[in-house]
């Protein structure tokens, strides 16, 4: 279980152009990263609460989840919001 539900949260986020059942399923995850970014939560914090991980035991894990989230969630704002208002996937 993940923190975002029952939707396991992979260490990579999707990197093509098409919405997948993964963003619809972590909708709310990408808001909530995006949100602790921009407001300055430190790697630790983020990862603790909305990864489930222990950032000064796993750093290379827990970098590379922020990392690839943060940039899906960024696409969600820049690109995904179209192909949601055009009607879901791809």
């Amino acid at each position: 279980m993940s923190a975002t539900g029952t939707t396991p949260i992979s260490d990579l986020a999707p990197q093509g152009d098409d919405l997948t059942d993964y963003d619809h399923a972590h909708m709310t995850l990408y808001l909530r990263l995006f949100d602790a970014a921009e407001s300055g939560a430190s790697l630790q914090e983020i990862s603790q609460i909305l990864f489930g991980i222990d950032a000064d035991k796993e750093p290379e894990r827990a970098r590379k989840i922020y990392d690839s989230h943060l940039a899906r969630a960024r696409w969600m704002t820049e690109h995904g919001y179209r192909k949601l208002l055009e009607g879901g996937k791809g």
